[in-house]
């Protein structure tokens, strides 16, 4: 499957959940994601701004950051830009709609990369909404663990890739 069919398959399998059903997964994914060995051992998380659609984080950010240097990404051009988040940070809608917070870059290593995606698979392959931000992004940073996280019915058999595309170290669902 290409992933412009992909893509087109995964919103209309989103279309089927309502907003609370998609924030009640969101939520035990993200209780998973509290328990997982490397986020507990984590001081510098990457995680990210959610779209309607994906896994929602806003009250994991908010509960998180106090504890951990939490880490959000900024478009600027063709790139993301790391930026820390913190309890005065102001946001800004940048590209796809995502709300960006608005510090200055971070400047830091990076324990662990949470991702989002619009698929993925068990082979830790992802596909995003195709402009390849985050694989750009994350070929500047492969010493780090990355983990996908998204709802079960983005998990599918095969992501078609590119010799470009990063792999995640694992991917957390609901499962």
């Amino acid at each position: 499957m290409e992933k412009k069919e992909l893509r087109a398959q995964i919103k209309a399998l989103k279309k089927q959940y309502s907003k609370e059903q998609l924030l009640a997964q969101s939520n035990l994914i993200l209780a998973k994601l509290e328990q997982h060995p490397d986020f507990i051992k984590a001081e510098r998380v990457m995680l990210y701004s959610a779209l309607p659609d994906e896994v929602q984080t806003q009250a994991f950010l908010e509960k998180w950051h106090l504890c951990k240097t939490i880490i959000l990404p900024t478009v600027v051009g063709d790139d993301i830009v790391p930026v820390e988040y913190g309890k005065d940070t102001t946001f800004a809608v940048g590209d796809f709609n995502i709300l960006e917070p608005q510090n200055e870059p971070y400047v830091g290593d990076f324990d662990l990369i949470v991702v989002p995606g619009v698929a993925f698979d068990r082979r830790g392959n992802r596909i995003g909404r195709g402009r390849g931000y985050y694989d750009r992004f994350l070929c500047q940073h492969l010493g780090v663990k990355r983990i996908g996280i998204c709802f079960d019915f983005q998990m599918v058999d095969e992501v078609p890739t590119e010799p470009l595309d990063i792999r995640m170290d694992e991917v957390l669902t609901m499962e």
